[in-house]
């Protein structure tokens, strides 16, 4: 979870003016160590984190189960070279579910 600027400076101040750290964790709703942290850091500003790079590419993984809807999932793992639970994620993450009839 990242904290806003602002939250972060008002802890700082906090404890600049004489509060204590136990007390503006708790105050601030955060732990000892993230405000330890924060005392360390010379820039306060949150860091901007990117999206991870993903093994399956999305278009092929779209037109492939386009193409083939009715292949197992360990068989379109293998063609992608990946394992069952990642493509498992991948199709989830599409929101690509298989139906099954019920009996």
């Amino acid at each position: 979870m990242t904290y806003s600027l602002d939250l972060r400076e008002a802890a700082l101040s906090y404890i600049k003016n004489g509060g204590s750290k136990v007390e503006a964790s708790r105050l601030f709703g955060f732990s000892r160590s993230t405000l330890y942290r924060w005392l360390d850091m010379e820039d306060l500003t949150p860091k901007i984190h990117g999206s991870r790079d993903r093994k399956i590419d999305k278009e092929a993984l779209k037109k492939h189960v386009k193409d083939h809807p009715d292949m197992f999932l360990h068989e379109r793992a293998e063609i992608f070279g990946v394992a069952v639970s990642g493509m498992h994620y991948a199709l989830k993450r599409l929101g690509i579910v298989k139906k099954r009839a019920r009996v």
